[in-house]
């Protein structure tokens, strides 16, 4: 669900906190072009589902905000797709520091960020350490399918 603190960093309204995130970035993007078809699925990943909701996926992206999450995406892909490319996220956390941002091949894995920054009360996830993080993603995305 679209919550407040969401809105620093996620692209959401503040008229869509409590909307699911699937429905209000399908809302989105209809509003940004209404010719494009979205089919939105609002799922909650767990190490059985993945397995078959990734298996025709040809690159895989993690871009949760919850360690444990993260950590499940992480284990389950790396079991069950050792060869697709797998993105991460990982030090996205606070601000500044821009520095220190990177992008690390480790097999078919892709690490971005500063790889040190962990998300606590007092080092929030913010827009400006979370957007360059996800456009490095993006186009790592860009560069392993257009080669």
């Amino acid at each position: 669900m679209v919550s407040e603190d969401n809105l620093n960093r996620q692209y959401y309204f503040y008229d869509q906190i409590g909307i699911s995130k699937a429905d209000a970035l399908k809302e989105n993007i209809q509003k940004i072009n209404p010719s494009v078809n979205v089919i939105s699925h609002y799922i909650r990943l767990t190490k059985q589902n993945i397995p078959v909701l990734f298996k025709d996926c040809d690159v895989i992206v993690e871009a949760f905000d919850q360690a444990d999450q993260k950590e499940m995406l992480i284990e389950t892909i790396l079991t069950e797709f050792p060869e697709k490319p797998l993105i991460l996220g990982l030090g996205v956390a606070g601000w500044g520091k821009n520095d220190n941002i990177h992008c690390r091949k480790i097999d078919n894995m892709y690490i971005c960020g500063d790889e040190v920054s962990e998300i606590a009360s007092n080092l929030p996830p913010i827009a400006p350490r979370v957007g360059i993080v996800a456009n490095m993603q993006a186009n790592i995305v860009l560069e392993l399918l257009l080669k």
